[in-house]
This record gives structure tokens, sequence and C-alpha cells, in this order.
């Protein structure tokens, strides 16, 4: 290979790593934006979890034979530094239920519940006399983190029952 061969070799080389590299800028790039959109997923399936939640207990404001007089969705709180946010609470006149809520429960997700229920009567002081109860809400629960919960004495909510609502207008189509 001559020297002129040589040189055209590694100009060509030099050119086509560089197309390549712009093109896994733009791969990278891409991929950035699918991680963004595929992580909102994640959120989304919890949203709608909490409202299938936060609707079933507004209907039936029960925890066991605990009645409830009121549900609360989305309260967060500051205090010092402790800092929580609380998917669902309900409260009666003597007691208080934290309702954290997953589309998939793990049993990860009791130790968040945990903390949380410790930090509660820290962050809220109101609630000091109050009886406190804790649960875990989810679309599925692997019978593993179902066993932990009900074994740490939190009640356990899964989906089931009559899951549709049906409504329609004065003008429906017969066929």
């Amino acid at each position: 290979m001559t020297d002129d061969e040589l040189k055209a070799l590694v100009a060509s080389l030099a050119i086509s790593q560089k197309a390549t590299d712009e093109q896994m800028k733009r791969t990278d790039e891409k991929l950035e934006r699918i991680g963004i959109n595929l992580g909102n997923i994640g959120k989304n399936q919890g949203d709608v979890a909490e409202e299938f939640f936060f609707q079933s207990l507004i209907k039936d404001n029960h925890l066991g034979k605990i009645h409830f007089d009121d549900v609360v969705k989305n309260m967060e709180k500051h205090r010092g530094q402790i800092q929580e946010e609380y998917d669902l609470v309900m409260t009666n006149g003597d007691a208080i239920a934290v309702v954290e809520v997953k589309y998939k429960a793990h049993k990860n997700d009791l130790d968040k519940l945990d903390r949380k229920m410790k930090n509660f009567k820290k962050l809220f002081p109101i609630y000091q006399a109050f009886k406190q109860y804790g649960a875990i809400a989810a679309f599925h629960i692997n019978d593993d983190a179902k066993e932990e919960a009900l074994r740490r004495g939190y009640f356990v909510l899964q989906r089931s029952g009559d899951l549709v609502h049906t409504e329609s207008g004065e003008h429906l189509t017969v066929l």
C-alpha cells in the first residue's frame, strides 16, 4: 500500500467515524426521549390506581369493620427535616388511616409505608390522640408482599367485584 493510499484510507476512516459518532448521538437522543416517555407510563399507571382506590373508598369508606367519614387524596407536608406525600388519608372522629397506593405492590413498598406511618403524627400533630391504621392498595400484590403486609398489621386493598360502571346519554343508537 502506498503512502497516498494509506492517507486516503485514514481520511475515509476518519470521515466514517465522524458519521458513526453523529448517528450514535442521534440514537442516544432518541433513546433518552423514549426513556422519558416510558418513565411516564409508571406514573400514569400509579395515577390510575390512585384514582380507582380513591373513588372506591368514597363509595365504601370502610377498612375492615372501621368506618371512616372522609377520604383525602395527595396530602403533602414538610416539617423540619421530614417531608412526605400521602396518597390517601381517611379520618373519622378518633382514627386515621394512611393508604399507600401502588399499581403493583412489592415488599419494599411496605418499608415506605412504615416510614410514612412513623412520620404521620410528627407531620400532623393534630392527630396525636387518634388511632392510626395503615393500608397498602394495589391492582396487583404478590403473595409474599401481601403476607408481609398482613404480618405488619396493615390492611390490604385489592381490585375485585364490579369494575364496570355504565352511563348513557338520552340518544342511544339501536341497530
